[in-house]
Parts: structure tokens; sequence; C-alpha cells
């Protein structure tokens, strides 16, 4: 079978769901399309007879990984069974349905749009490197044409740790120092102020040229002809004005945030978090959800969410309330947003031509992060010499926005432009490149070429629980003698961090922590591990890089914490392709170490088994010795029997109530109790987690625990 029509496969899965005319588990569909006729359910029902039975030779893993796909891209659905909450069972969406007769899915993956090649170099070139080998120093070829291309549009296609701001800011000393280019008449753009500082660095004796984030740029214009486009002055927002609007707004919706946090997060998006995160997250939803709209220049209604749940109509209801607020406060008092400055800046251009200026040389930093709106913007500036670098392998925003076909189809929009590929990776060593390249191999980009010798050091480790992955990694960062601020612990969700950083705290470990949300230090400090989901993450190294959570629970992630995410039906890309590269980006921040841990039977299924043969995976037990010895170390007012014991007491009562446990308390609230030791009902009040209902409901309970 070729590949082409491999790409279809997921079709069969389509179609045997819409033959089979009852709810199947996903066992029995996988039995069902490998044609396992010991499966009852298939005797019974008489399934061998069904047209797409036995269809498709994959093994278990293969064929899980493709129905995980069809659910993550909404093409299939898991739905309780009448009367047996805890059964599911798979049905075809309407957009599965509509997949069958018109398939697009495949369209969207990478190898389907894009087929990277090898650059060449000609002798005219070399001959060019040799005439400035004074200024090119000890850059390899590709890096060399990228500096000195004179064609006037270039895509460079940098892959991980291949030294792309390193070309983008030589190209910009080549164009002032040997081409007499005007700095002025160069703009830099790239996407965050830390980027945009690290370009500043290095170009500090180039001060004329423009350095600027798409935001930065558009604020300096709006700013200069703020009466051209606004009929008072305007302002950016900052943090308290957004907790002023999103309280105004629920308050106009007789709404308490107490009561739109219940509202708007599932029981399980609640667990672990203190009402000040969920608010700060369903704050920021509703401002995510605000500009994803005015990016994709629509307007925000209630038809946006397409939803047939109640819990998520409800949901849906509040963000819309809340969002129609802000924009009419907004527009009354004089605000905007990074959303707003873009569109302003555009409609202003629009309006007055003349005030566009006119920029011979145009820079891009991340072009694989742009959306159509930042495009907008680029067209508009209109000019002559454009310079994109970008790395499709790092495409992971499609969630709010970001469009990865503007760098995927590059070369359709400027027929003569030079692609040129970086892939010497100087950053990790031979294994961790050959591993992070057998990731993404059904991609059909490049593979990268480490420049480093070194140990081979990855490990995968298997553990029996997740208090045991994380004393794991605890034990190792404190046993290791690498500065702190090369090691890094990454996580696919917030959850996990606030976990860990928890345990940080109180094992004296010192850190920092980069969230979605936020970034948020446990204290002001020179060096400290860094804690990060891996967006939050994205284009910084360590030495050491620990990955927890590496299972099909998280990767790719089966639940949200932004239910706003999932309730908007954006269609431009694969999101389980998105979620792969995701965890590629996670294992390439690693120079010489890489930790891949996971508390389950399995490992995520992104693990391939050319994967595998390269990993040194291993079950992990932690002896009672060394666990003690952390306990004793790390934790020294912290009774590790005690937590033991409250688990057990915890264990006990979520069977006997048929909840999980974090519904009862969340580990973090354990080992705060742990830590504090409480004594009476007024010290369990000061803990996280116990409000005054759960210390009515357990507080006797845990005083006795505690009392032993």
């Amino acid at each position: 079978m070729g590949d082409g029509e491999k790409e279809l496969d997921y079709l069969f899965a389509l179609k045997a769901l819409d033959e089979i005319s009852f709810g199947v588990g996903k066992k029995l569909l996988i039995d069902f399309l490998k044609g396992d006729e010991t499966n009852k359910s298939i005797a019974r029902n008489s399934l061998a007879s069904k047209k797409n039975f036995g269809i498709l030779a994959y093994d278990d893993d293969e064929l899980n990984a493709m129905i995980d796909n069809l659910i993550l891209n909404d093409l299939i659905r898991l739905t309780s069974v009448n009367g047996k909450k805890f059964w599911k069972v798979l049905e075809l969406t309407e957009k599965g349905e509509k997949e069958i007769d018109n398939p697009s899915l495949y369209k969207k993956k990478l190898s389907f749009n894009f087929k990277e090649t090898q650059t060449q170099i000609t002798q005219k070139e070399k001959e060019l490197f040799e005439k400035y080998s004074d200024f090119l120093g000890q850059f390899n070829d590709e890096q060399k044409k990228a500096i000195l291309s004179s064609n006037k549009h270039i895509l460079c296609l940098a892959g991980a740790g291949s030294g792309k701001t390193t070309v983008l800011t030589k190209r910009i000393e080549f164009l002032v120092k040997y081409c007499s280019v005007d700095p002025k008449k160069i703009l830099a753009i790239t996407f965050t102020r830390k980027a945009r500082a690290e370009m500043m660095r290095r170009l500090e004796q180039l001060s004329e040229v423009n350095i600027e984030t798409f935001n930065s740029f558009c604020e300096k214009i709006l700013r200069q002809h703020n009466n051209l486009i606004y009929n008072k002055p305007v302002r950016v927002i900052n943090y308290r004005d957004k907790i002023v609007m999103v309280n105004k707004a629920l308050s106009s919706l007789n709404i308490a945030p107490e009561n739109a946090i219940t509202i708007y997060f599932s029981p399980a998006q609640r667990g672990g978090k203190t009402v000040e995160q969920l608010f700060n997250i369903f704050m920021n939803d509703c401002f995510f959800i605000r500009d994803y709209y005015k990016f994709k220049n629509k307007l925000l209604r209630n038809l946006s969410f397409e939803t047939a749940d109640k819990d998520h109509k409800k949901s849906a209801d509040l963000v819309f309330g809340v969002c129609n607020y802000i924009e009419a406060y907004m527009k009354k008092y004089g605000l905007r947003d990074f959303a707003d400055q873009l569109v302003d800046a555009i409609k202003l251009f629009e309006k007055h031509n003349e005030l566009i200026p006119k920029f011979e040389h145009v820079l891009i930093d991340e072009y694989q992060d742009v959306n159509s709106t930042q495009i907008k913007l680029v067209d508009i500036l209109d000019s002559p010499n454009l310079f994109c670098v970008g790395d499709p392998r790092q495409s992971i925003y499609g969630w709010r926005g970001s469009d990865i076909r503007y760098i995927l189809n590059f070369e359709d929009k400027y027929p003569d432009c030079d692609i040129i590929t970086l892939t010497k990776n100087y950053r990790s060593t031979e294994h961790i490149v050959e591993l992070i390249n057998k990731s993404i191999r059904n991609m059909g980009l490049a593979d990268l070429h480490s420049t480093i010798e070194g140990e081979k050091n990855i490990n995968l480790l298997k553990f029996g629980s997740e208090d045991a992955e994380f004393e794991f990694v605890l034990q190792k960062i404190l046993a290791s003698e690498l500065p702190k601020k090369e090691i890094f612990v990454l996580a696919r969700v917030n959850r996990q961090l606030t976990e860990m950083s928890q345990r940080m705290k109180l094992a004296g470990i010192k850190h920092v922590v980069r969230s979605d949300e936020m970034k948020r230090s446990s204290k002001a400090r020179t060096e400290e591990v860094t804690l990060a989901t891996i967006h939050a993450i994205k284009g910084m190294e360590a030495k050491m890089v620990f990955v927890v959570g590496c299972n099909a629970l998280n990767f790719p992630c089966k639940g949200s914490e932004h239910p706003v995410v999932d309730m908007v039906k954006v269609e431009e890309y694969d999101k389980e392709e998105e979620e792969r590269r995701l965890f590629y980006v996670a294992m390439s921040r690693a120079k010489n170490s890489l930790y891949l841990t996971y508390p389950s039977k399995k490992p995520t299924y992104f693990i391939t088994k050319s994967m595998l043969e390269i990993m040194d995976g291993k079950q992990e037990k932690m002896s009672p010795k060394s666990k003690k010895k952390l306990i004793d170390v790390d934790m020294s007012k912290l009774s590790g029997d005690l937590v033991t014991r409250l688990k057990k007491w915890r264990g006990s009562l979520a069977r006997d109530m048929e909840l999980p446990a974090y519904c009862i308390l969340h580990d973090r609230t354990l080992l705060e109790i742990a830590q504090k030791i409480p004594k009476s009902s007024a010290e369990l009040g000061e803990i996280h987690g116990l409000g005054p209902a759960k210390i009515e409901k357990y507080g006797a309970d845990i005083l006795q625990v505690v009392k032993g």
C-alpha cells in the first residue's frame, strides 16, 4: 500500500462506526478493524459479516493512536451511555460524517503540504563566502547563504538549535556594513519582548535599526497618530484593568466570581487550583476569545460556540456575556489590547496610505507562528525585501490562531524566493538529535544533524504513581552538581507544575515557574530550576531536561484547562500533529541529559518503536533507604509517614464515595497538612484547599490522622 493510500486509512475507522448500528467502545472498534473474531461482542452481533470488518492491518497501539487522532480532531466523540455515567462509547460527529464524503484531515498534515529540499550552494556563492570570510567566521555554508543572499524574498527554515537568531542579526549587520542599507530602513519583527531584547543586545552597535514585536510596532504607530483613528486618548490595558473589567462584567450579569468559576470549569479542571488561579485562567480565556475573533475579522456571537452540551452552553453564554461587556467598556473608556493594536494599525494604514512607513528590508522571526492579521500588516508594509525565519517542526500555537500554512506556502506566494534550510544543530548531543528526528519522521521534514558528540543520556522511566515520579525528579535535581539554571522540568499542563512547585518549596529547591498564564518565581534568586509548560519554554535550553507525565493522558493532551479553546472550532490544523510537535519542542530543549517520565502502564504512543531503540527504558522504583533520605534531607518539617497515612485515608474515602481521590483533597493540600501539622479546625482553615465545607466534612478525620 502506497503512502498516499495509507494517509486515508483513518476513513475506514469512520466508515466502521457508521456501519455499526450501535455505540461501540474503543476496544471493540479496534478488534473490528483488525478482524479479531475472538471478541464476544463481534460474534454476538454478527459483525464479522460487515464490509469493513478486518480492513486494517495495524496493531492495537497504531489503531488506538488513529482513534485518538480522530477524537482530538472532533471527527469522533466519546459519549456516556444512558444510566451508566462511566461507560463511554464512540460515535461519529457531524463533522466525521462529512469527512467520509469529503476527506480533508489528511490535507492538514505537514507531509501533505510541504516537502523540504536540501539547500544548494553554487560555486559563485562559495566564492562570495571566501570574499567575506573575515566577517562570516565559523558559520556553516547554509548559514552563510542566509546571511548574504541577495534574493528579495527568503525563507530560512531553521531547525531547533540551528542558530536562527544569530543568522537573522548577522544578516542585518551585513546589510548595514557591506550593502550600505540605511539602518532606519530596516525593520526586524519578532513575537516576544524577550526575543526582542536579545536581538537588541546583539545589535547594540546598530541602534538605529527598528527592532520590534508586532505589538510594540503597532503601539508606536498608534501613539504617533492617535487622533486620526480615535476620538479620545487611548492606552493599552494592564493586568489590573483586566481584573476590573471582568469583575464589572460579572456584576452586570449578576454572577459572583465564585459562581462563574463553577459554571466555567468542570470539577476535574478545578482540582488542585486556588480560586485566584481559576479566576486568572477564566479572565485570560475571555480576552483570548475576544482577540481570537478580532484576528479572524469575525463578530463574536453566541453562534460562534457550536455546542449541544448543556454545561458547555452555560459556559458559552457566560463567556459571550463577559466579552460583550469588555468590548463596550474598552470603547467607552479608551482602552485597547494587543489585538486592537494590530487591527487598528491596519485600519489606520488603509485609511491613510501616506502614513505607511517605507522599509527597504523587513525581517520576521518565528514565522511559523504568524496569524492572518499579522500577515495582513506585513503585506501592507510591502517591503521590497522580505526575510522570514521559522521552523514548521515548532509550530505549536494553532489553538490561538497561528496558521502554519503561511510558512508552508511561502514559495506559492513568492515563486522566485530562496528557501534555505538550516539543519546543523548546535545545542544537543547526537543521541538527543537522533531521538527528536525520529519523533517527527512522518512529517516529511529534513533531519537535523548534531555537531556535538557526547555520552548517551536519554532515559524513559516508568513509575507506579505520579507521587513516585515527582519524588524521583526532586531527588535527581538535589543530587545534580549542575548549576540549577541548567535544569528544566517541563509539563504539558499547569496542574502538574503547581504540584511540582509545591513539592520544591517543601524541599527547599529554588525555582521559577513559567506557565501558560503567568511567570512567577518562588523568590527572587540568581540561580534556580525552571519549571515550565512546554508552550512557555519555547526558545530556551538547558543541560538537563525532565519531561513529566509522558503518557497517553497528556500527549496528546486529553483534557484542557481552557474550556473556551474546546468550544471554539478551529479548523485550520491537525490537532494531534500539533501535539506531537509540542512533544518535539519539549525534548529539543535538552542539551546533554533528557528524562522522559510517566506514571502509568504505558508511555505515550508519541514515543515510537524506533525511539524506544535509542532510549534506556526501565521501571524506576525508589528504595526505602533513598526515599527516607529524600524526606530527611529535603523535607525537614515534613513527615513522610504522615503523607502516607493521609493518602491511605483519602484513598479509602474515595473508594467508599466512588469519587476520584483529588475530588476529596488534592496532593498539594496533603503535603501542606504534613508540613504544618495542624492541631485545630482554625489551623486547618489556613491550609490551601481546605474551605469551611471541607473542614466540616473531613476536618475531624484529618486531625485524627495527624494525631496518629
